[in-house]
């Protein structure tokens, strides 16, 4: 008998339950960031600066089911959103899914720990400033170069 394969495997994003398309969601806090464009080139970058509902520590926000009413720019992704938000990182687990690539060995859905994703460097845990503390002004000197996520460890 074949095992059953996983939900993201089988299920389009456009087809996902509420509780699926979550359960995506690796924890990063990435999408939290503030983020600058280059009116020339259209490059994207990611900020130091965090929204203000971003938990810094736990990479979750403090208010998830009222973001919406407190912070206007929140953007809510859907499997539509996803297919345009070109920003979303190449380690974004929707992004990844809407490639046909497979979640990373670190997203918690694949190694069943939440504390994976800020262990291979993927999170932005440690990085960020809450945008409470720096004046608008101040953000394009605020830009992150985010890491490539760490590699598998190795078993022994």
């Amino acid at each position: 008998m074949a095992a059953k394969r996983p939900f993201w495997e089988t299920t389009p994003l456009a087809e996902m339950t509420p509780d699926q398309w979550e359960a995506l969601c690796d924890g990063c806090a990435r999408c939290c960031l503030h983020k600058l464009q280059d009116q020339e080139s259209g490059q994207v970058y990611f900020t130091m600066v965090a929204c203000r509902l971003l938990d810094r520590q736990t990479c979750r926000c403090r208010d998830y089911g009222r973001r919406m009413t407190k912070v206007s720019a929140c953007l809510v992704l859907t499997a539509e959103s996803v297919q345009t938000a070109d920003w979303l990182p190449d380690t974004c687990a929707y992004r990844r899914l809407l490639a046909g690539k497979p979640l990373s060995w670190w997203h918690p859905l694949i190694s069943g720990d939440r504390e994976t994703v800020h262990r291979a460097g993927v999170s932005v845990r440690g990085l960020t400033l809450s945008e409470e503390d720096v004046h608008p002004d101040d953000w394009p000197r605020m830009i992150l170069e985010l890491a490539a996520p760490l590699n598998k460890p190795r078993t022994r």
